[in-house]
């Protein structure tokens, strides 16, 4: 068999890398045996505001200039919904908080997205006592269900093979590289976590950090808005709310565990006065970077292998920008941008 491009994992980065693919008529196979699941567990909300500090989420602008297009190209192709726009309600803890606030809404870079009014408003359950600021401009991707669907249509086109990749059957010639049975110009690696196996991309400095995520059933709490404390709380329908989320950088399972349930709880119950049954509790692990950057670029003695991968908690924004630089750079020898490339370790 022979391809253009050999893929090798399907979270957000292998789906982002694929449709740049299938967008410029190039051939592919993907390798994927599910054990990644960052992207399933993810809260898929896009923010351009850090809403700990007020600041600017880095080429958060740009990045989204490239995302909310992509996904309304992906929505169309499968004929389903992943895009919902929700507002963000940010929970004040003072007077400070609040003086803050208004002086970083009246940023450029942040005047666009952040309303310069204190909201008061009263919410059964919700405790507010100094009101809520609120962006606007903001939303989240059902990544669950977009990954879902894009797997699915994939392997309905014989594009996807269910397995674990064998580095050491992977041949690496001048021009192509040869995996199995399989023949290919180039080969990308989308493996998140994974990465930690990969004897060719390795040595790149990947921060895994394990987040968990409730699912509770709350129908007193009757919000069609994100709420961001010291945990958020997004609307996901039918009186469904996902809480999130835990940071937890030494444990590198990607089972759910009874303290960082114990962690969501405290924390959902210090401002959620109401009545909530948990129906799932799930946990992950995200590919992260030391600088916060994502991980994008070919291997310095092998030209035919490439990386994205490091994508972090802000993934539905950095992965069609980070696969499209990729592409560009292996297709049109186009620079990729300092701080995107893995030339910076």
């Amino acid at each position: 068999m022979q391809v253009d491009y050999i893929v090798v994992g399907l979270g957000l980065a292998g789906l982002a890398f694929t449709k740049e693919l299938e967008d410029k008529g190039k051939s592919f196979i993907v390798f994927e045996d599910e054990s990644q699941n960052s992207s399933l567990v993810a809260g898929g909300m896009y923010n351009p505001v850090i809403l700990k500090r007020f600041t600017p989420v880095w080429n958060a602008t740009e990045q989204l200039a490239i995302a909310l297009p992509f996904y309304e190209e992906l929505e169309q192709k499968l004929k389903a919904t992943y895009h919902y726009s929700v507002d963000i309600y940010r929970i004040f803890k003072s007077v400070e908080e609040q003086n803050n606030w208004f002086i970083a809404s009246d940023k450029p870079k942040l005047s666009n997205y952040m309303t310069s009014e204190i909201v008061h408003e009263n919410h059964e359950g919700v405790v507010a006592d100094y009101g809520y600021g609120k962006l606007i401009k903001t939303g989240r991707i059902d990544t669950k269900q977009l990954l879902k669907n894009y797997r699915n249509y994939l392997i309905l086109n014989h594009k996807v093979r269910k397995e674990s990749f064998q580095y050491d059957e992977l041949v690496i010639n001048e021009n192509f590289v040869q995996y199995k049975d399989v023949v290919a110009s180039k080969i990308i690696f989308c493996e998140g976590f994974g990465l930690q196996k990969n004897p060719f991309f390795n040595y790149l400095p990947m921060q895994e950090a394990k987040g968990e995520l409730l699912i509770i059933h709350a129908p007193n709490l009757t919000i069609d808005f994100l709420i961001k404390a010291a945990v958020f709380v997004l609307p996901l329908g039918n009186n469904l709310y996902k809480v999130g989320a835990t940071f937890n950088w030494k444990d590198k399972t990607q089972a759910p565990s009874e303290e960082g349930k114990i962690e969501l709880i405290e924390k959902l119950e210090s401002f959620i006065k109401t009545p909530y049954t948990i129906v799932e509790h799930i946990a992950g692990i995200r590919p992260t970077v030391k600088d916060r950057r994502p991980l994008v670029g070919t291997h310095p003695k092998y030209p035919n292998l490439a990386i994205l991968n490091g994508l972090g908690i802000r993934g539905v924004m950095i992965a069609p920008v980070s696969a499209k630089m990729l592409y560009n750079h292996i297709e049109n020898g186009v620079e990729i941008d300092e701080e995107y490339t893995i030339d910076r370790f």
